[in-house]
């Protein structure tokens, strides 16, 4: 398990903005972070803005002006040279402020938090599956271990950050790019042609269902980067448990990595149970 996670130091520590670029409808921001630890792929951070985060006083109306209160989190998309890189999307208070940093502003960050990727055995191949945002922890995994990228879009914008990972397929809703439909298409298809593989997979909660249930009908092996929402990262709030069949355990600690096979099926978000 040590070749899985990199300990965090303790507290958090600031870091510097050195750029904020886009990639489609997402951006990236790289982050100096030279006394940091080297994270796993599959590890993530919570991060938070140095000004203009939380705090604040009520608006005229008793509504809070300081959001957000709460640090996110994020998984690394590559790490190295003292420097890290995020991929986020302006979805709510809190990717919207990251989204608006810009080069020598500061962002506090904690990490890196939670379990990794576990390399291929058995002479298993590699596949990379990943859903939107959830492409991220697989570019650096895919950078170590190779392997195809299956990569779903709901649209062209969105599908150009399929460019940060290398022999990527893509599929988008609306099939402006790439296959028209689910990447569960195209993970049938490669499982049909080649089943002695190990599937990593990352995305939204249906889609790893998805993967999951074709993964557990063919025999073949996955390990899911699975998404929660978070307040601490370090399991004191209890927010992120899911239910496996070991019973309840806490995505910031236990994962956010787990293996399919272990999950309750009964209870994962997306079963429509």
């Amino acid at each position: 398990m040590s070749s899985r996670r990199t300990p965090a130091p303790f507290g958090r520590r600031r870091s510097v903005i050195e750029a904020n670029r886009a990639a489609g409808a997402y951006r990236v921001l790289e982050v100096t972070d030279p006394g940091g630890p080297a994270p796993r792929p599959g590890q993530f951070y919570m991060l938070a803005a140095a000004e203009r985060w939380g705090g604040g006083d009520a608006g005229t109306r008793g509504e809070a002006v300081g959001r957000p209160f709460l640090p996110r989190a994020f998984s690394f998309l590559r790490a190295g040279d003292g420097r890290l890189e995020f991929l986020l999307e302006d979805v709510g208070p809190g990717t919207h402020r990251l989204g608006e940093l810009q080069p020598g502003d500061g962002l506090w960050l904690t990490g890196p938090l939670g379990i990794g990727f576990a390399r291929p055995e058995d002479g298993r191949a590699p596949v990379l599956v990943g859903g939107g945002i959830g492409i991220v922890p697989l570019a650096g995994w895919q950078d170590e271990v190779g392997g195809p990228a299956l990569l779903g879009f709901r649209s062209a914008a969105h599908a150009e950050a399929a460019a940060l990972l290398a022999d990527a397929d893509v599929a988008t809703d609306d099939g402006s790019v790439g296959h028209h439909g689910p990447v569960t298409d195209l993970l049938a298809e490669s499982l049909d042609a080649d089943p002695d593989a190990l599937v990593y997979a990352c995305g939204p909660p249906a889609m790893l269902e998805a993967v999951r249930a074709l993964c557990a009908d063919l025999g073949v092996p996955a390990q899911l980067a699975m998404e929660s929402g978070m307040a601490c990262g370090f399991g004191a709030c209890f927010g992120c448990v899911v239910p496996t069949r070991e019973g309840y355990v806490r995505l910031c600690l236990d994962g956010p990595v787990l293996d399919a096979a272990d999950l309750d099926t009964a209870l994962v978000p997306g079963t429509g149970h």
